[in-house]
């Protein structure tokens, strides 16, 4: 059984590098530091529905927008519960492609996978293939799989799918939404969720998802769906109330507006392409000293996954640069864990910020 560990206060602070949580600028840190007040005033009317129209305007969206106080894994419990009714196809290329799917099964659903190799990437063609005999509720996909530093060309994907109306694009943009410009509406994307310690830049505890008028419709057709995450609960109430129909993580949603200040300002485009900038030096940088673990030319724009070549000790290199120079970047995940390594180059990071880690990386490992 665990025991407890005391948490004390004198634990050192680390530049986060990770896939998440990222980097949180200090003034919206600071935002969080506000008496707390009643989530049933006009005051939480008047934030959220600042940060909900805000959000849309910064995703340049027409569509609804959800922010709850979870991870983003509850959308994928809400998407599925909402819009399947029997079946979804689920093409697996990493740990959380590999989620998703186990968690439309652990809600009953019937998941048909299309299963790639670590490192791959998903491809248009098979899914329309998957399409063209099967009777499918959704396709799910992860945009940014995590786990191998891959984007899945959802892009390509919406337009397979813009040819089965019948079937609902739910896509999981945990790890790159805010950072990697998609507009659900140009993609025949249905859904799109992140959370706030990805790419927003934002602490930790935050869910955001669109809705599309079609995916909305659905599920006031079903005879059940989620409770905490349904469409019509949370959209009907933010209607009626301009609020959440449950209580919120109200500090969490004061940092969420300052933060979307920032990112308004900056602008989704801008934002897009310093996050080019950031994942072309890391990968460019990747290939000089070691090679990168995505297939060429589906590589993710917010992190990078790079294959172990040198056989450097991947875990002893991690905790000697957090110790020596207070960064603290990420091991390759599961059974890839000493074949790989993880840089987050997402948020408030710069290309001088990354490069400080590449630095580090270098002086520990001797590359």
């Amino acid at each position: 059984m665990t025991k407890k560990t005391e948490y004390t206060d004198d634990y050192e602070d680390k530049t986060l590098y990770l896939p998440g949580p990222t980097e949180v600028h200090e003034d919206v840190i600071d935002a969080m530091a506000q008496p707390i007040f009643g989530h049933r005033t006009e005051r939480m009317t008047d934030l959220y529905t600042t940060i909900v129209e805000d959000t849309k305007e910064f995703l340049g969206t027409e569509q609804e927008v959800i922010v709850l106080t979870a991870s983003g894994t509850e959308f994928w419990e809400a998407t599925t519960l909402n819009l399947v009714d029997d079946s979804i196809l689920v093409p697996t290329s990493g740990a959380f492609s590999e989620r998703q799917a186990n968690v439309a099964e652990r809600l009953g659903k019937d998941v048909d996978r299309i299963g790639y190799g670590w490192g791959d990437a998903v491809k248009p063609e098979d899914i329309r293939d998957a399409l063209e005999p099967g009777d499918y509720d959704a396709v799910g996909v992860v945009m940014n799989e995590t786990s191998t530093g891959v984007r899945n060309p959802v892009e390509e994907i919406g337009e397979v799918l813009g040819d089965y109306p019948d079937t609902y694009f739910v896509v999981d943009a945990i790890s790159c939404l805010g950072g990697d410009r998609i507009v659900p509406d140009e993609h025949n994307i249905d859904c799109i969720f992140t959370s706030t310690q990805k790419a927003f830049a934002m602490p930790p505890g935050l869910a955001v998802c669109t809705v599309s008028d079609d995916a909305y419709e659905r599920e006031l057709s079903k005879d059940s769906s989620s409770w905490y995450g349904g469409f019509q609960r949370c959209l009907d109430y933010y209607d009626r109330k301009g609020q959440t129909h449950s209580t919120p993580a109200i500090p969490i949603m004061l940092a969420y507006r300052e933060q979307m200040k920032r990112m308004l300002e900056e602008g989704h485009e801008a934002r897009d392409e310093r996050h080019r900038e950031m994942a072309e030096y890391t990968r460019d940088w990747a290939r000089d000293s070691f090679d990168l673990f995505a297939e060429e030319g589906y590589e993710s724009r917010t992190v990078t996954c790079i294959e172990n070549t040198q056989g450097i000790d991947v875990a002893e290199t991690v905790a000697r640069v957090s110790e020596e120079h207070g960064m603290l970047f990420s091991s390759g995940y599961g059974d890839i864990s000493e074949d790989s390594f993880r840089i987050g180059h997402m948020g408030e990071h710069t290309v001088e910020s990354i490069k400080e880690l590449t630095d580090a990386i270098e002086d520990v490992a001797g590359v």
